[in-house]
């Protein structure tokens, strides 16, 4: 109990130091992802932490694992795996978060200074990724021209009352176009 108390109290510290920077995102709340450098920057990272329910006195969850981070090499991301782990250790049993983001800032060029970004490799496994979801989505296309829509639905659910009959005159424009082309009058 004493650990949610906790938790509630570095939630709105979290909230409020963090209000307006768009680094820090609140996925829920116990769950946060902190950007460490600026959009486009090679060595920026992303870190993703989440609190268990025995946090701050248990450790965090802390993930490197987004797709933000897909051109930073495993053996880095490892490397500065290991050094949150030390930094958790050491501050164990207090609110922790706001100082591992920080620690992050402050030592970005020190955690990915053997940081090469991966373009060979990982070109070779995206275009077999890219060639796997065109056949899903190829397939996917397939299977809606199946199903209805939601606006499909919808429209039919305004055209049919409540006992699933379509009401009398729904098609009056089919009437109109028909009678236009026979040319049938009232008047005759």
């Amino acid at each position: 109990m004493a650990a949610n108390e906790d938790q509630e109290m570095e939630l709105e510290a979290l909230r409020s130091i963090y209000e307006g920077d768009d680094c820090f995102k609140e996925l829920g709340p116990t769950s946060f992802q902190y950007r460490v450098g600026e959009n486009g920057d090679p060595k920026a990272f992303l870190i993703e932490m989440s609190w268990p329910e025995t946090y701050p006195d248990g450790p965090p969850t802390i993930s490197m694992n987004a797709f933000f981070n897909n051109q930073i090499s495993p053996a880095v991301k490892q490397s500065i795996l290991n050094k949150f782990k030390e930094q958790v250790d050491a501050n164990l049993g207090t609110a922790m978060t706001y100082t591992l983001f920080e620690f992050a800032k402050d030592n970005k060029e020190e955690l990915m200074e053997n940081h090469q970004p991966i373009s060979s490799g990982i070109a070779v496994g995206n275009d077999t990724t890219v060639e796997t979801s065109s056949v899903t989505a190829t397939s996917k296309i397939r299977d809606k021209k199946e199903q209805l829509t939601k606006a499909q639905k919808r429209k039919l659910a305004d055209k049919i009352d409540h006992k699933g009959e379509l009401p009398r005159g729904w098609n009056w424009v089919d009437v109109i176009k028909h009678l236009a082309k026979t040319g049938s009058n009232e008047d005759e």
